[in-house]
């Protein structure tokens, strides 16, 4: 498996998403409020099995690492649809929130400040 298999990060590239406060030469113009994209996914019997008999000889569980990733991935591609449905352009202050849920599952939220924003001048 390949690097870019556990790699994360923005698909849709018409909405800026940053964990800054701002972005260097462009201004905001608008706050539009917080945003969020969640999703909860749970873990199928086969890669529990799995993890199980790793984390007795030790090491990465790379079937459970590939699962994070896509999980926050859809979390954050939701982030980005809300964010552009009400009309920003950026999203700053991004963040990832991940907690059991009940344990039968992984809560990804990704979640930020919609904003809309331009160049300065």
């Amino acid at each position: 498996m390949g690097i870019e298999e556990y790699g994360g990060g923005q698909s849709q590239a018409d909405v800026l998403v940053v964990t800054t406060n701002d972005v260097p030469g462009f201004k905001v113009d608008r706050v539009i409020g917080e945003v969020f994209g969640l999703t909860v996914r749970s873990r199928h019997v086969g890669s529990q099995i799995g993890a199980g008999l790793k984390s007795l000889i030790g090491g990465e569980l790379k079937g459970l690492t590939k699962t994070l990733v896509e999980t926050r991935n859809q979390a954050m591609d939701r982030l980005v649809e809300q964010a552009r449905a009400r009309g920003a352009n950026a999203v700053l202050m991004f963040r990832f929130d991940v907690t059991e849920a009940a344990d039968v599952g992984t809560e990804v939220c990704a979640y930020g400040t919609a904003v809309v924003i331009s160049p300065r001048a």
